[in-house]
């Protein structure tokens, strides 16, 4: 069964950063030209949102226009982790995040993505 692992959540003031970790476990990626890994956001009493996807084989990264120039999404093919390195966090970023994972090309849509992590909490005091 495949299992996605998320880290790296907590309490932070606004300004500060926090580094999430997804490992993905009995996931193959390698035998897949296209697959990748993403991360999703839903905040208290809204739809879950996109924030961040990364090609396993090729540059291609998205993101969510509000997290652009704050987030990176960066990749460990060896480790099959993703990382999201948050930096100048907002209020508005509190959220449970969430890992998930593909086996075709990465996409802004949480339906392109079949494996799912349990979540890690965020949040950003003001």
């Amino acid at each position: 069964q495949v299992q996605l692992v998320e880290s790296g959540g907590g309490l932070v003031q606004a300004g500060g950063s926090l580094r999430l970790s997804c490992a993905a476990s009995r996931l193959t990626f390698s035998t897949y030209s296209t697959s990748g890994m993403a991360w999703f956001r839903q905040a208290p009493g809204k739809e879950r949102e996109f924030v961040a996807a990364i090609s396993r084989s090729t540059d291609n990264t998205l993101y969510l226009d509000s997290v652009k120039g704050r987030f990176t999404i960066s990749r460990d093919n060896a480790k099959n982790s993703i990382y999201l390195q948050m930096n100048n966090l907002k209020p508005e970023d509190t959220a449970v995040y969430y890992c998930a994972a593909t086996l075709v090309e990465v996409s802004r849509y949480g339906s392109r993505y079949p494996y799912w992590g349990q979540g890690t909490q965020v949040t950003v005091s003001s």
